[in-house]
């Protein structure tokens, strides 16, 4: 899942002198430093630094609300059905919708 957005990247490149930025795999961003010939990656520091300041990205937000959506419903067809597997269902689901908010370590 991608945690950052190419706009906060860029910004950061523009208004530090990195230039022609680009991702060599998910969450792995690369440019050149100023005055450099070779790519450098982005620092885990900066982009940890980017991600607090900035928040979450607009995929990790379609995620939260799929969560919720799926919890409310299954809250709901478990009243109604009285059965506890929609809120197994929830319960997996919510699961998956972590892991893939979490940020990975570089």
């Amino acid at each position: 899942m991608k945690h950052y957005s190419d706009q906060w990247i860029n910004e950061w490149c523009l208004d530090n002198g990195w230039t022609d930025l680009f991702q060599e795999r998910p969450g792995n961003y690369w440019a050149f430093p100023p005055g450099a010939v070779m790519p450098e990656p982005i620092p885990t520091s900066v982009l940890r630094s980017i991600k607090a300041a900035k928040g979450w990205c607009k995929e990790e937000r379609v995620v939260v609300w799929i969560g919720a959506i799926a919890a409310s419903t299954s809250l709901l067809l478990s009243y109604f059905t009285h059965s506890p597997m929609p809120l197994v269902f929830a319960f997996a689901c919510g699961a998956v919708l972590s892991a893939l908010l979490e940020v990975e370590e570089i």
